[in-house]
């Protein structure tokens, strides 16, 4: 079999629909290179291992799943906040499932970071950038505080999709996340 030519993007987009369709064990390098049509080399050129790939490819899948949420709130810059959260949330509870695969690689991820310090690098780099995205998105504001927030808003995300992918009856759909916002809201109030 000749050598076959492949780029980057290749790899990550070959990546991402294995991250789709496959149980994290089924993802190995050969995989991948099948899927993106490209020479199992070129995974330790381009990114020197598989793992780096994945998380990479992991870390743009979840920045698009932010874009469709964002595209699927359109242009409500008159919705409060607070409305666009719960939209948002209904959004992310929506596209859950089509999104398994990329979370659960996600998880895995997170778990070899601990151990592999390029990859923990990596998964920082992918949150400090999330952060002002997801603050534009809900409109938290640009500022320090509305990126703290956005910190926020995705930890409770990851830990959402954590505890859902273990037991779907966990996850909160539109009017169970109301209520808990309004208790949450309640037992912290603005001012102390």
């Amino acid at each position: 079999m000749s050598p076959q030519r492949s780029n980057r993007l290749q790899l990550i987009e070959g990546t991402l629909r294995c991250l789709e369709r496959l149980p994290p064990e089924r993802i190995t390098a050969r995989a991948i290179a099948d899927e993106a049509g490209a020479n199992l080399a070129s995974i330790t050129y381009h990114f020197g291992s598989k793992d780096k790939l994945v998380t990479e490819a992991a870390i743009l899948g979840l920045d698009r799943w932010l874009t469709e949420i964002d595209r699927g709130l359109g242009e409500q810059s008159a919705q409060t906040p607070a409305g666009r959260f719960r939209r948002a949330a209904e959004a992310v509870e929506a596209s859950r499932k089509r999104h398994a695969g990329l979370a659960r690689n996600f998880i895995g991820a997170v778990a070899k970071a601990q151990h592999e310090p390029k990859l923990r690098r990596l998964l920082a780099a992918g949150f400090r950038r999330s952060r002002p995205n997801v603050a534009a998105v809900l409109q938290l504001g640009d500022d320090r505080a509305g990126h703290d927030a956005a910190g926020l808003v995705l930890a409770m995300f990851h830990g959402m999709l954590m505890q859902v992918l273990l037991d779907p009856s966990l996850a909160l759909d539109g009017e169970r996340m109301k209520k808990a916002q309004a208790r949450l809201r309640a037992v912290l109030p603005g001012r102390e």
